[in-house]
């Protein structure tokens, strides 16, 4: 027979962080009911971010250039986290670590040569 009693630790973890989860999510809502402070109208449920009614339905499918774009700056995103820790460890890395860390930025600017000679970066 197996002892399960060693798993109840974890199961009252998971309890106990469901219902505080629960009670943050609901909690809110319901006193923002009972109070009053629920009452939605036409401004309330207006746009706020942009400003402006949508253009197109929101289930749309995205153009394949936004995610063309996207990629890119993820790419140069992570080049610039990599730049950070390179630069203070330069002193134990040395001429190793110089040369490894330009190979890398050459093939980055030769990967956004490409992908600006293919026309990825324009838009329309």
């Amino acid at each position: 027979m197996v002892d399960l009693t060693q798993y109840l630790p974890i199961l009252l973890f998971l309890a106990v962080a469901l219902g505080l989860s629960a009670l943050f999510v609901f909690l809110p809502m319901g006193v923002a009911r009972l109070t009053g402070a629920h009452k939605p109208d036409a401004e309330k449920l207006s746009e706020y971010e942009c400003g402006f009614p949508a253009f197109e339905e929101p289930r749309d499918r995205f153009d394949v250039r936004f995610y063309l774009i996207a990629i890119l700056f993820i790419v140069f995103d992570l080049e610039a986290a990599f730049l950070f820790p390179w630069a203070v460890s330069l002193d134990l890395t040395g001429w190793t670590g110089w040369a490894t860390m330009m190979t890398f930025l050459a093939e980055l600017v030769i990967g956004l040569a490409y992908a600006w000679k293919m026309g990825a970066l324009d838009w329309e």
